[in-house]
């Protein structure tokens, strides 16, 4: 018989006081694609780095075509394995070409081939729908979806033969996912086995042959797609049925709280109009560009709209700055986490203060214990798992640093809490968290608005949901008469 593709025996790894891995084996044939799963601290990115030769596994095998795979990532690499981490990898200021070849640029004698070099990007690029870019621009002028694409057509330029894709449509919009999924698919047709990794569910029956389960550094279960049930799979990773997944209930609404009138932010918010009560959950749907960000942060002051009014308790609110929006009882948590909502080389505890100085201050001066206690409130509530409040941010799961973030922008008493993409990159464990957490701040009166592209968590969670399309307001649904396909409709054609 012929050998597997990859073989990966029996392999255990141990951190300081952590078992990351105990033991996990898994087969991948050539032309299949299996799905790995398993919420945040699971293993996933150990064993995706072990694979990669970044770590050393305690015990354990790889075998690739039958033959033992030496450690360290130039052996994986000369195996035909590689890797496309979630963190981007491309060089902003190199061109296209140069972030494709790195160190491995043509070469006629001691001169760089170019020219060839320039071909042989071109055809990888059209492998993943990119053909008419231009392989000298700047990887730094592109866009973070494009990037993404540029970084999976790096890893073809690689001859790659087994491919690990870890959280590959992130920050993909909805016809770039499309694409992704077509350019599994080639590689299936040509040999490559695939091992693709993500929180969403629907991808992984979407483009997967099989799907093995993670849990506490142990592999659980491995079936064929056509075994599993998402509510199989979820409860394999959590040991959480499905229907605890959004833990919406009804509650008694009080009067508006925020009211936004005519709202302009050009070029992507033409004159919004909102209203939303103490107590409710509002959720905005719509495709990329609809302008709902650009909405959240004009309500905000993170980006001052042209025109319009925003009023909380029935005041005037200005808008020139998120500062003069906390102090009216508005606060926002950005969509980009890492970029906008923490400082990743701070602490916990000065992260969650960064919202609130003055309730940790006298005279100007940050009280150290009032800092130490707040900070540690929010640990204990939000259920932040960490070895201490003084662990750096960047160095937390992202379900915990989302929960930072709620912690942070919760100290300060809001009266209205405007979330973007609150579970973005969250694995199903933690964003079930992150629900409840969202569901006690409105039940306290807050007026939530909720942003997402992901429409079962704006199903799950919104009392309402409003439609933007091309930054216009186009339907309001009430949450028993809201679904996927009416949602979608209303987005993709305002009608």
């Amino acid at each position: 018989m012929t050998a597997p593709l990859l073989e990966i025996r029996d392999i255990s790894k141990s951190f300081p006081g952590v078992r990351a891995l105990k033991g996990v084996t898994l087969t991948l044939q050539s032309s299949h694609v299996l799905g790995l799963v398993g919420e945040n601290g699971a293993g996933k990115s150990t064993l995706i780095k072990i694979l990669a030769g970044g770590y050393s596994a305690d015990g354990g095998s790889i075998l690739v075509d039958g033959e033992t795979l030496a450690s360290g990532p130039s052996a994986a690499l000369d195996a035909g394995i590689a890797v496309i981490y979630q963190e981007l990898s491309l060089v902003p200021d190199m061109t296209v070409t140069e972030n494709l070849f790195l160190g491995r640029m043509p070469s006629k004698g001691p001169v760089l081939d170019r020219r060839t070099a320039g071909k042989n990007a071109r055809e990888v690029l059209g492998r993943v729908g990119l053909g008419s870019l231009d392989p000298d621009r700047r990887t730094s002028t592109l866009g973070l979806n494009v990037r993404q694409l540029v970084e999976i057509a790096k890893a073809l330029a690689q001859d790659a033969r087994i491919l690990v894709m870890d959280e590959p449509s992130a920050a993909l919009q909805r016809d770039d996912i499309a694409t992704l999924f077509a350019v599994v698919r080639d590689l299936q047709r040509d040999g490559i086995g695939v091992i693709y990794i993500s929180h969403h569910l629907e991808e992984i029956f979407e483009v997967c042959d099989s799907a093995m389960v993670l849990r506490d550094g142990l592999a659980v279960e491995s079936r064929d797609i056509g075994e599993w049930t998402e509510e199989a799979l979820v409860r394999a990773m959590v040991a959480r049925d499905l229907h605890e997944m959004y833990p919406w209930r009804s509650r008694p609404l009080g009067d508006v709280v925020l009211e936004v009138k005519d709202l302009v932010q050009r070029p992507r918010v033409n004159g919004v109009s909102l209203a939303v009560r103490g107590g409710e959950i509002v959720g905005v749907a719509g495709i990329a560009g609809a302008g709902r960000t650009e909405l959240l942060k004009a309500i905000a002051g993170a980006t001052p709209p042209t025109a319009g009014t925003v009023r909380v308790h029935g005041r005037p609110v200005s808008t020139r700055s998120t500062r003069h929006g906390l102090r009216a009882g508005i606060v926002y948590a950005p969509e980009d986490r890492k970029a906008e909502g923490l400082v990743l080389g701070a602490s916990i505890e000065n992260n969650v203060v960064l919202s609130n100085l003055g309730a940790v201050s006298r005279a100007g001066v940050v009280d150290r214990g009032a800092r130490r206690s707040l900070a540690e409130r929010v640990v204990e509530r939000f259920g932040v798992k960490t070895s201490g409040i003084t662990q750096e941010a960047g160095k937390l799961s992202g379900g915990n640093q989302q929960k930072v973030i709620l912690g942070r922008v919760t100290q300060t008493g809001p009266k209205v809490i405007l979330l973007d993409e609150p579970t973005r990159g969250i694995d199903v464990a933690a964003k079930a968290e992150i629900y409840g957490h969202v569901l006690g701040l409105a039940e306290r009166g807050a007026a939530v608005v909720l942003v997402s592209s992901e429409l079962p968590e704006l199903l799950g969670m919104s009392d309402r949901i409003v439609v933007m399309r091309q930054g216009r307001l186009v339907a309001e649904l009430p949450r028993e008469e809201a679904d996927q396909e009416t949602v979608m409709r209303w987005a993709t054609s305002g009608k």
